[in-house]
């Protein structure tokens, strides 16, 4: 049963968001974004567009805030968290993805000030300044070796794939 918001007829939905783990040895490429007025640290992440597959949206957030073209390699999980932020339920998809080409004339979204690439305890040491506890969850994660195939998200939109 889907629930409703009776004061506004609005039916209730998450946010549904990408984002990709992008390795290179011991480092991992992040974001520096400002986020209500505050400087956050991210991987390059954001929502799921209409008409777009989730691998999709996640390459071209990559390429949008880093100016990096990535392949994708894996799922790593699917993450549940809520905002702190905005306070709505995120519904995070994380991928993991190989670096294949940066563009550094590539002009980065809006808020995102630059990307860098940083080792799993530079990440963990910026702490409260992480966007979401779902950056270092989705690291943690690749680190442990949880890999899916990407053949388990299906997409029956146009340019996505079915298995």
């Amino acid at each position: 049963m889907t629930e409703v918001d009776s004061s506004s007829n609005e039916v209730w939905r998450p946010h549904v968001t990408v984002a990709c783990v992008v390795a290179d040895g011991d480092r991992y490429l992040m974001v520096e974004e400002e986020v209500s007025g505050r400087i956050a640290y991210n991987q390059p992440a954001g929502h799921l567009d209409d008409l777009e597959s989730l691998q999709q949206a996640a390459v071209r957030e990559t390429r949008e805030e880093t100016g990096w073209t990535v392949a994708l390699t894996h799922l790593i999980g699917v993450h549940q968290w809520r905002s702190k932020e905005h306070g709505d339920v995120v519904v995070r998809f994380s991928f993991a993805a190989k670096p294949l080409s940066h563009d550094p004339q590539q002009p980065l979204d809006t808020g995102i000030r630059r990307a860098l690439w940083l080792t799993r305890g530079e990440i963990a040491a910026l702490g409260e300044r992480l966007r979401s506890p779902m950056v270092l969850m989705s690291i943690d994660d690749w680190l442990a070796g949880q890999r899916l195939p990407l053949s388990i998200v299906a997409s029956l939109m146009p340019g996505g794939s079915r298995p």
